[in-house]
């Protein structure tokens, strides 16, 4: 807003103060003289130079309209300051000199302008020290009376900043002045103040009139200081806010003193510097001068210091310098640049050796620097180190250099070689701008070997059946193969039954054994350049196993038999593929009415659809590829009677945990399939099976079931239950009997535990006292110390709950009848039947549970117990019989 427009502002306001003192005047106008005055009031108005004024003059008498001629004059020549108007406005400065004429919209430093009320006031724009002085306001009133008065003003020069910047930014390390210049008439005084502590002058900082000098500037002095000025003379007070940041210089902190690139390849290099603010980077080539941002296949970033270039070449190579330039400074630092030429390998050809004898294999290539030249195996990464190798003091690799005409080459030299030297090999040219690669073969030349055909098994042959003896051999060059026999070469022999297929490196002899004597040794003779060798073949006459040595009965059922059979000894190269079982009846001589049954030798040895309670005889034999041997190993075993099932087995694999049983994780929260496979009937079908299972909890290292929460369910004819309905995040204790006509079998029992759901219900929480049960213990105990409160009448007072049933109890029968028919008498109930003893509870893993009554028992006694049949088992050596047992109705079976 410029002055005019704050002066309008201060005028509109000044208006109102006007109106509303008007009435006052009116009022005591009347009964006053007729005066001028001047507002603001003060005799003397003190404005800052530059500073905008209006003083107004009111005329203050009974009759406004006898006012004329109401007009400013200054203080010398009372010279009239007449109004402005659109076009014209006429200036006099404080000599009552006329100004130049002011045209346009720029109003005058001072003008007089006609106001609301019947008042005149003095617009001063801005206030210079020109303007002092004296000023009157006169008027004419009733045409023969002069008003007149008189305001004097003065000025003075307010606090103004000349260089004192918002922003300073100090160096480093450096001395500086915090810059706060300012003018004041009269002169101000200077302080300064950090963080609301005044700064006087020391070792750190010096005032001085134009700042505030800083020694040795350091990041700490980073900060908000606050340049204060004073004049006292006119009580004006200013501060002024400054923040200084300490800047550094940059720095250029990476820089190699030397670069590589590879020509043809891309390139980058860092330049980074540290200064504050962040320095920006550039790269200069020197040779030519140029900014290389500007150039082709360069760019640089000027944030990071990161030169790449796209495609390097030779005219690239040269010295280059780094410039890190901030507000602080600018800093340079100057590198080399070397241009690289990739290796080449151009020439390297395939040797060949003789074995045991020396070998080299040479690789050459060129290249900037010189490249180093080594050599692998194909297929590995270990490369041959220079010189002798360490685990091998056969090879060396022997390099040479040739820097001036970029060559090198080098020379792998094998001494005594051998077969595993042969192969393919990699020739690797490295230097620092790339790898070249080539491949070569080193060929060792051997005599026949038949290394490999040591420990061979015999050639089996039998019933005449033709045999194929085969003959490898190996060596460079290939060998070539001759049969003898009996010392004389097959071709010499002219026998029809021996025949030659192939002259190598394979041969093989197809020889038919139509007589004993061609059961033989052959000879395999291998000849080639360097050497022959010789290997025997032996073709044997194969015969059937010989006698099993002991078949043992491992275990029994009422219906099967599990053996162990131990194998006569197996010839090398003619093993025992099967072991064959008849058996029959003891009562039964006649072994051409046997049954028989064949097993693989990994199998298990089953005899399986035995009678109960039946004698047995059985006789084993072996076969091989010959033929079946001769049965041996008479045997007679009895099979147990009918009984019970076996113990049907989970298919499922516990997982053990700490300090705990071992436990079946189902996959679900909410059901599990419980599996199992078939068990031996016993001589009887099983017709169901019996699936019980409990949720519970262990708690103190005891097992606790719900028992109100079991479930038992029977499957027929299924090996698989699927539990539904189940909580999350639960242990279940899982029973399986197996059911046959005579009874259960033992059970098998396993923990569950299904996973955490979103319908995760835990067992733990439930064995927790609700609030409920904590309510009735406490309500429990407050009955129990009323029934002693009333004891204790009783005994003493013969008073209480417990002395009036205590004179109940000697009335007469007949008051007792009485007070009965009355309604009032209790009725007697005949006492419950004692209950039966529990059984003890079977152990389950350390834990003790009981398990439901069994329904399905036979054979009850009066007490609800029942008589188990004897049964009978074998343990691999003998047999065992157990007797009848009485088991509670309730037990676990």
């Amino acid at each position: 807003m410029g002055p005019v427009g704050k002066i309008r502002l201060n005028y509109a306001a000044f208006a109102v103060y006007l109106f509303l003192s008007t009435v006052s005047i009116e009022l005591t106008s009347a009964a006053g003289q007729p005066r001028l005055e001047i507002f603001p009031m003060q005799g003397v108005q003190r404005k800052p130079v530059g500073k905008s004024l209006i003083l107004t003059c009111r005329p203050n008498v009974p009759d406004a309209s006898l006012v004329a001629d109401l007009q400013w004059k200054d203080n010398l020549n009372n010279t009239i300051l007449p109004k402005p108007n659109k076009y014209y406005y006429p200036l006099y400065d404080s000599k009552g000199r006329r100004l130049p004429a002011v045209t346009g919209r720029n109003q005058p430093p001072m003008y007089t302008e006609t106001l609301p009320g019947e008042s005149l006031a003095l617009m001063i724009t801005a206030l210079s020290v020109e303007m002092e002085g004296r000023y009157y306001c006169t008027a004419s009133y009733a045409n023969t009376e002069l008003l007149e008065t008189s305001v004097m003003i003065e000025s003075y020069v307010a606090i103004t900043w000349t260089n004192a910047p918002e922003n300073q930014y100090p160096i480093l390390g450096e001395v500086y002045v915090v810059k706060c210049e300012v003018k004041a008439d009269p002169n101000p005084t200077i302080d300064w103040l950090r963080n609301g502590d005044q700064i006087r002058t020391g070792d750190k900082y010096v005032v001085q009139t134009h700042g505030l000098l800083i020694r040795d500037v350091q990041e700490s002095d980073d900060g908000i200081y606050t340049c204060r000025a004073a004049v006292i003379e006119t009580g004006e007070l200013l501060e002024r806010t400054i923040r200084v940041e300490v800047y550094s210089r940059p720095v250029i902190t990476y820089l190699p003193i030397t670069l590589e690139a590879t020509e043809g390849q891309p390139f980058a290099a860092n330049c980074t510097a540290t200064g504050k603010p962040k320095p920006e980077i550039s790269w200069i080539k020197d040779a030519a001068q140029q900014n290389v941002a500007n150039a082709d296949r360069f760019n640089v970033n000027p944030l990071t210091g990161l030169l790449t270039i796209n495609a390097v070449t030779q005219d690239d190579y040269g010295t280059y310098t780094c410039i890190a330039k901030n507000d602080a400074g600018v800093v340079d630092q100057k590198t080399k640049l070397n241009v690289l030429v990739r290796p080449s390998i151009y020439e390297m050809y395939n040797v060949t050796g003789v074995s045991h004898k020396e070998i080299a294999l040479t690789c050459r290539a060129k290249g900037r620097p010189a490249p180093e030249i080594t050599f692998r195996h194909w297929g590995t990464e270990d490369e041959f180190a220079a010189g002798v190798q360490v685990d091998d003091d056969r090879i060396v690799l022997e390099q040479h250099f040739d820097e001036d005409r970029g060559e090198s080459s080098g020379t792998l030299r094998i001494s005594r070689s051998m077969r595993s030297d042969d192969g393919l090999y990699q020739c690797l040219a490295r230097n620092k701008g790339d790898t070249d690669y080539k491949t070569g073969h080193i060929t060792i030349e051997f005599p026949p070997d038949f290394t490999h055909m040591k420990d061979l098994p015999p050639i089996f042959s039998w019933d005449e059946r033709k045999a194929n003896l085969s003959c490898l051999a190996m060596g460079i060059p290939n060998a070539t193969i001759e049969w003898r026999w009996s010392g004389k070469p097959i071709k010499e022999i002219l026998d029809k039954n021996l025949q030659q297929v192939g002259n190598g490196p394979r041969s093989d002899l197809i020889v038919h054994p139509v007589a004993r004597h061609y059961y033989s040794v052959y000879k395999c003779v291998a000849t080639n350049i360097h050497g022959v060798a010789e290997q025997d073949i032996q073709l044997k006459e194969a015969r059937v196993p010989e006698l099993i040595a002991a078949a043992i009965p491992k275990q029994l059922t009422a219906t099967t038999i599990t053996f162990d059979i131990r194998g006569p000894p197996a010839e090398l190269g003619l093993p025992i593929t099967a072991f064959a079982v008849q058996y029959k009846e003891a009562l039964n001589p006649d072994w051409s009415t046997a049954l028989n049954r064949t097993w693989s030798p990994e199998s298990p040895y089953i005899v399986e659809s035995l009678k109960p309670q039946t004698s047995y005889n059985f006789r084993f034999a072996a076969r091989n590829a010959v033929g079946l041997g001769s049965w041996g190993v008479n045997l007679q075993q009895s099979t147990p009677r009918r009984s019970a099932p076996e113990e049907p087995k989970p298919l499922h694999s516990p997982v053990q945990n700490d300090q705990e049983e071992p436990v079946v994780v189902s996959p679900y929260s909410d059901h599990f399939e419980l599996r199992w496979s078939v068990p031996a009937d016993n001589g009887e079908p099983i017709d169901f099976y019996q699936v019980k299972y409990c949720p519970g909890v262990k708690m103190a290292g005891t097992w606790h079931e719900l028992e109100n929460q079991c479930v038992s369910v029977d499957v027929v004819e299924s090996t698989a239950y699927e539990m539904s309905h189940l909580s999350g995040n639960t242990y279940y204790r899982i029973e399986l009997r197996a059911h046959n006509v005579i009874g259960f079998s033992s059970p098998a029992s396993i923990i569950m535990k299904t996973t955490r759901g979103i319908d995760v219900i835990q067992v733990a929480e439930r064995q927790v006292l609700s609030s409920a049960s904590i309510v009735g213990i406490a309500v429990g105990g407050v009955l129990l110390l009323l029934l002693i409160i009333d004891l204790l009448c009783c005994a003493t007072i013969n008073m209480g709950v417990l002395a009036t049933m205590c004179r109940r109890t000697k009335r007469s029968p007949s008051e007792i009848d009485e007070e009965a028919k009355l309604g009032s008498g209790q009725l007697v109930k005949e006492p419950p039947p004692s209950p039966l003893p529990l059984p003890p509870p079977v152990k389950l893993g350390g834990s003790a549970l009981t398990t439901p009554s069994d329904e399905k028992q036979p054979l009850q006694t009066p007490t609800g117990s029942m008589k188990q049949n004897s049964t009978v088992e074998f343990d691999g050596k003998f047999v065992h019989s157990r007797s009848g047992e009485i088991i509670g109705k309730n037990s676990a079976v």
